[in-house]
């Protein structure tokens, strides 16, 4: 089993700049790109062979602890989350998200790979065409969204994300205004990783082959770096989206998520 470089080590900030700097430019999450490159790296250092997607869905679900965390405060010192909405879905995020993660460690690192490839794929499409659907309806009550929450939360435990590439959408379907359903979104995110990280904690706890520092399927250096690094380019993110055209920009990041999910495919 490899031990920890301080080299990789500084692979994991630099993918943490990366990641902070597109979420502040753009407002996504980091998942979709912590996932496939981290898939990337552990593969070639060797590390947990085919077990790679358990612990990048793992270790990307726990960083989203800390990046919603800082994302929630700035969006709620502007009245801008529907804490109301937040009540009646977390519960069905919470669940959706253990039972997802617990399910997702005992599956073959093809199915994770596959399910996380055709998400991609999808969200790129979205992404590249701006895609919000109209709105048709008002929000849910408890039961409505227990139940949409259940299936976000299962999704996002299998694709590593905070879930806003599914929530958006389902409010803004829902005459939710766009600045109130990414703020619910960033929101949404806490219950999902911490719902998320526990369940690849426990589906992973005890393995003996997973790499120096992991803890489950949550590999701490690599969340230390990427954690350390997003912090500090999350803001510049944020600034820079103020000065450049964004939806160009937005364009340009559903291609690369192209690229990421072509790369991935070919790992099969």
């Amino acid at each position: 089993m490899p031990e920890f470089a301080p080299a990789l080590f500084a692979a994991y900030v630099g993918l943490g700049l990366v990641v902070g700097f597109v979420a502040g430019l753009l407002g996504v999450g980091g998942g979709l790109i912590i996932v496939p490159v981290l898939i990337f790296m552990l593969h070639a250092q060797g590390m947990a062979s085919g077990m790679e997607p358990h612990l990048a869905l793992g270790t990307s679900l726990a960083s989203i602890l800390f990046t919603s965390l800082a994302s929630v405060r700035a969006h709620h010192r502007h009245g801008a989350v529907e804490w109301p909405l937040l009540r009646r879905i977390a519960p069905g995020i919470m669940l959706g998200t253990l039972v997802g993660a617990v399910l997702a460690t005992q599956m073959p690192a093809t199915l994770l790979k596959g399910f996380f490839v055709v998400f991609l794929l999808v969200a790129a499409i979205q992404m590249g065409l701006d895609f919000k659907p109209a709105p048709h309806r008002e929000l849910p009550g408890r039961f409505g969204a227990t139940l949409a929450g259940g299936v976000i939360g299962a999704v996002s435990s299998w694709v590593g994300i905070g879930g806003g590439t599914l929530s958006v959408p389902f409010m803004l379907w829902h005459n939710t205004p766009l600045h109130r359903a990414i703020a619910t979104s960033a929101a949404i995110g806490f219950p999902i990783a911490l719902a998320g990280a526990a369940g690849y904690v426990l589906g992973g706890w005890g393995l003996s082959n997973l790499p120096a520092g992991s803890v489950g399927f949550v590999h701490l250096p690599a969340l230390a770096g990427i954690v350390l690094g997003s912090v500090l380019t999350a803001p510049l993110g944020a600034r820079t989206a103020h000065r450049l055209p964004v939806r160009p920009l937005k364009r340009i990041f559903a291609l690369l998520l192209m690229v990421l999910a072509l790369r991935m495919a070919r790992t099969f």
